[in-house]
């Protein structure tokens, strides 16, 4: 992570010194993923139950996926929705993308535990503004 953010500001730096400030090319250096993609969720299970730990293992086994980028699993904290988690990677092309949702390991996620421990979601795939 450190590397990653030191390596963002010799970007912006080299474009600030040589090619002149403007935002169109501070965002161009920052924003290196091409698609993010995010789901926030709801189990059907109780918060700290064995279904929960073995779900969220078997989620995060997906960062292991070629292309995924930047992989996080995370609790929700907002009191302005019904979701207690989300799931959130990167990917360098929607191509990229498309062969994650098409991978074997993402395919049997889905139908192992996905499909028999999710009771609500909200995705949400993003790319740059």
């Amino acid at each position: 992570m450190k590397t990653s953010i030191i390596i963002h500001c010799l970007c912006l730096s080299f474009i600030v010194c040589h090619e002149g400030l403007s935002q169109a090319k501070i965002d161009n250096a920052m924003n290196t993923f091409k698609v993010r993609h995010s789901v926030v969720f709801t189990l059907k299970y109780p918060k700290g139950s064995a279904e929960e730990t073995t779900f969220l293992d078997a989620a995060r086994k997906l960062s292991s996926i070629p292309g995924v980028n930047r992989f996080e699993c995370l609790r929700e904290i907002s009191r302005n929705n019904s979701y207690d988690y989300g799931l959130s990677m990167e990917f360098d092309s929607s191509q990229a993308y498309e062969a994650y949702l098409k991978h074997p390991d993402h395919e049997a996620f889905v139908q192992a535990y996905w499909a028999k421990y999710v009771k609500d979601f909200m995705e949400i795939d993003y790319e740059p503004y």
